[in-house]
Parts: C-alpha cells; structure tokens; sequence
C-alpha cells in the first residue's frame, strides 16, 4: 500500500496525490469577500490532475469561477459532484466531462485510484438543514462526502456534514484508513445568518472514534471570522480520547506526507507534484 500526500488549501479544499495519480477535493481560490486566508494555489497549478470532487453546492466548496478557469486551462480534468448538481453546474457553463456520484456506486478514475461517494447530511439553507438534500427537485443525494481508494489508502472527505447513525458503520466497510473532518460546528448566532453548520470538534472525535481511522485531520475552520473551529480543542480532545489516532493540522502551503505523528504544525516539506 502506497501512502498517498496531501495539501490543504484552506477550508475543506485538499489536493490529494499518490503513484495512481492527483485530485482535488473542494477548491476555494477564488478572492471572495471576508475570507481570511488567501488562496495558496491557483487554477494553473491544478492542470494535470486526473479529477476534481465537488461535495455539494456553497460558494466555499463549489466554486464555479475556479472551475471554469481550471475547465479552460485542461479541458480534460473531469468533475465529480452530486448528481443533483449536473444541471446546474452545466448552465453555470461548465461543460466538458461531468460525473454525476451516488452514495454506493463508486468511480474508477484511473488504475489505482477510485471514488466512493458517502451521503452527507447537510443543508443549502437553513430552512432545509439537516438532511440528505432528497427533498429537492429532482431528488437524490445533494450533499456528499468521498472515501478515496489512492493506491489501497483510503483517505474520507467528508465535505460538510453532521454524524448520522450509518455513517461511522460505511467507513468501516469502506476500510477507511483516514479522515478529513470539519470543527466549525453550528450555533444558533450563525444559522440566524443562514450558514448551516457541521460536525462540532467533540462531535469529528465521536465520529472518528466509532469509525475506526487511524489518521484524523480537521478542515473547515478559519477562513471566515464568523465561522471559525476550536482547533487547540479539538487536537486535546483527540489525544485524550483517541491516544491511539493521530492526529496532523496541516499547513495551506506545503505538501505533507499522511502519515506525520501527532502534530500541531508537523509538516513533512515537499514541493507541489508535476503536473
């Protein structure tokens, strides 16, 4: 089994790279009002990648500006996203190789590489959260997360989601090695604002626990002022409970090796692949 490298982009964005080939999960590079940390990559350093996975619809995980940069620089890279999204991503003028995903049918990208997509539990508003998104027009699974087979390790982003009671268990089948997780959780000051929440510190903790993974690493936290993550929190709370986890917090700007040991601020130094 080859251990495969990541790049935290900020916020749930991860280019994730192995011998099979290179994905990027949730890019958020474009210049959007209030975010606080500037995008460490732009579209032109993604030309090459075999695939990016889109989890669901928000501007901070689907951003169509950066996908059709990314479309017109390499018109070959194809896009995953929730098959509910196909329309809409098609008449934002993103045309070119669409994948639509389904919890349960997984998505052979290359040789050494596969998808599987994972119901999410998430909401596009907060009138509508906290749910699969089946009740939209259309119907099927809105909101996803991806278990990523890369050269037999397999690495759970979640994209923005709550625990739900199968979750933990569809890891476990799925042999999940590690998992990216968000801490920014919910509150009622928040959703007053529309901004549906996610999985709390404690709550990734649980949920990594009961799933089994040996490698946990936190996402979706401090890129907006209102929007941020107990991140000293969540790594006590993962070493007092899960001593046998590791635990990583990545840097946006260097490439980092999975397997780091416990480490706030650990990072393996290694430049972006080749295209």
């Amino acid at each position: 089994m080859s251990t495969p490298q990541l790049r935290w982009l900020g916020q749930a964005g991860f280019i994730i790279a192995g011998n099979s080939g290179r994905v990027v999960v949730d890019p958020f590079l474009s210049q959007f009002p209030g975010r606080l940390v500037s995008p460490p990559v732009q579209p032109e350093d993604l030309v090459g990648s075999l695939a990016v996975l889109v989890s669901h619809e928000h501007v901070d995980h689907m951003d169509l500006p950066t996908l059709r940069r990314l479309r017109e620089l390499d018109p070959a890279i194809r896009v995953v996203l929730p098959h509910p999204l196909l329309e809409l991503a098609r008449s934002s003028g993103l045309a070119g190789p669409l994948i639509g995903a389904v919890p349960g049918q997984p998505i052979e990208l290359a040789p050494g590489l596969t998808v599987h997509p994972v119901a999410s539990r998430h909401g596009i508003h907060v009138g509508d959260a906290y749910t699969f998104g089946l009740e939209h027009a259309g119907g099927g699974y809105r909101y996803l997360g991806y278990v990523l087979d890369l050269d037999g390790y397999r690495i759970y982003h979640s994209g923005d989601t709550l625990d739900y009671p199968e979750l933990a268990d569809r890891l476990r089948e799925l042999h999940t090695d590690a998992a990216l997780l968000p801490i920014n959780g919910r509150s009622a000051e928040r959703e007053s604002q529309d901004l549906v929440g996610n999985l709390s510190a404690a709550e990734a903790v649980d949920l990594a626990a009961r799933s089994g993974v040996a490698l946990l690493i936190p996402m979706h936290y401090e890129m907006f002022a209102g929007n941020r993550g107990p991140l000293g929190a969540f790594v006590e709370l993962v070493r007092e409970h899960l001593p046998d986890v590791t635990v990583h917090v990545p840097g946006t700007r260097d490439f980092t090796a999975l397997p780091v040991g416990i480490a706030s601020g650990t990072k393996d130094q290694l430049p972006l692949p080749d295209n």
